[in-house]
């Protein structure tokens, strides 16, 4: 399973991917952009050039994944500079959600006494 560990490291892959590219050519792009090695059970995503694409890209023991997701319509909202996020910004980017716009709501806390 992708996320079955809060100690996941997810990394976004700034600029525009090749969607042709298979699970090698991504953990080239991983080396060579964020100069980490893809082997080290953290997940990379990257985004095509129309934005309408992502593919995600993890090891665990038994050897690589690959995740692809298509937008029908729209398109995601990709940060401009790649670089580190937790598991709620890639949630709520693969949902479509502008990581830059959103701000947590503060609920206030009800006391039952």
């Amino acid at each position: 399973m992708l996320i079955g560990a809060q100690a996941v490291r997810v990394w976004l892959v700034a600029g525009v991917t090749d969607m042709r590219r298979s699970i090698d050519g991504l953990c080239q792009a991983v080396v060579d952009a964020l100069q980490r090695q893809p082997v080290n059970g953290e997940v990379f995503v990257f985004c095509g050039r129309r934005k309408d694409k992502v593919k995600l890209v993890w090891y665990d023991r038994h050897g690589f994944r690959l995740a692809y997701k298509q937008l029908d319509a729209g398109h995601f909202r990709w940060p401009a500079h790649g670089g580190e996020v937790g598991l709620t910004e890639l949630a709520m980017l693969l949902e479509g959600i502008d990581l830059k716009t959103a701000r947590l709501k503060r609920v206030p806390v009800q006391r039952v006494d």
